[in-house]
């Protein structure tokens, strides 16, 4: 079994102190062969929010992986944004903004979303979109293929950000070369299921985490994922702060199985073992 923790959001700068040893904790004792970050290391893009989110990343004794999001690019500074964006996050961060990694059981492919010409909505590259298939291409088929983004490529219902541009047509590329989940954060909302749009079609299911660490709840409470992958099945596990509690517990429990044309969430007491 392979395990992956998905955390999004942290917004340091704006991230709840009381709540980083927790977090480390729950990860500490999960024990993930990765953990990914889709997005949002940061409030204002400042050197110390990136430096403080670097900090906490490489003391939980893990192998991760991150990319930005709107929030990383700095918003004040408009001669920055828009001839260096990604400075920063690249000096604190990390220099590929699509990173990949691959492991026994899956191969984790990194989607940039983020736009400099605009604050909060995201864009679908083209040139992510080749990158990403053309490494899912080239892997074994055994493989559990997962993208990890910053925006959503659907939103669900409660949402009220503006939808990603291009969203649709990058979500069927994505399907078409054989993407089986796509890990998101942005809306600040947990979310696990079938893309909904797409009823009548195989393809990726979609796993929105809401925020880990930071303040602005909107009427959630912080979390972060993990995923257990084994041959023949995908169970994903929230882990959330009860309102007024201080510790990361088992809120959901999801199992899909791996068919040949996906994932399926499976039905109660329904296993692929």
């Amino acid at each position: 079994m392979t395990r992956l923790a998905h955390l999004s959001d942290l917004h340091f700068g704006r991230a709840r102190p009381e709540l980083l040893a927790p977090l480390a904790t729950a990860i500490g004792e999960a024990k993930p062969d990765l953990v990914v970050v889709s997005g949002d290391l940061t409030q204002r893009a400042r050197t110390r929010e990136f430096t403080e989110a670097r900090h906490f990343l490489d003391s939980l004794g893990a192998r991760w992986m991150a990319v930005p999001g709107n929030h990383d690019i700095p918003l004040f500074r408009p001669v920055t944004r828009m001839t260096r964006p990604y400075r920063r996050y690249r000096e604190c961060i990390a220099l590929d903004l699509e990173p990949v990694v691959e492991t026994q059981s899956m191969i984790v492919a990194g989607c940039n979303t983020s736009d400099p010409l605009v604050h909060q909505r995201g864009k679908v590259r083209a040139g992510s979109m080749r990158k990403i298939c053309q490494v899912f291409e080239a892997a074994e088929d055994t493989k559990l293929r997962i993208v990890v983004a910053h925006h959503p490529f659907e939103q669900h219902g409660g949402a009220d950000k503006t939808p990603m541009k291009r969203a649709g047509k990058g979500l069927d590329r994505l399907a078409e070369c054989g993407a089986d989940v796509i890990l998101s954060g942005h809306l600040h909302m947990w979310h696990t299921g079938a893309f909904v749009t797409r009823p009548d079609r195989a393809g990726p299911i979609q796993v929105h985490a809401g925020t880990s660490l930071s303040s602005r709840l909107r009427g959630e409470v912080n979390d972060f994922g993990l995923l257990d992958v084994t041959a023949n099945q995908l169970t994903v596990t929230r882990m959330a702060v009860p309102k007024d509690g201080a510790t990361f517990e088992v809120r959901e429990v999801v199992e899909y199985l791996r068919t040949g044309d996906g994932l399926r969430r499976a039905e109660t007491g329904q296993t692929n073992a």
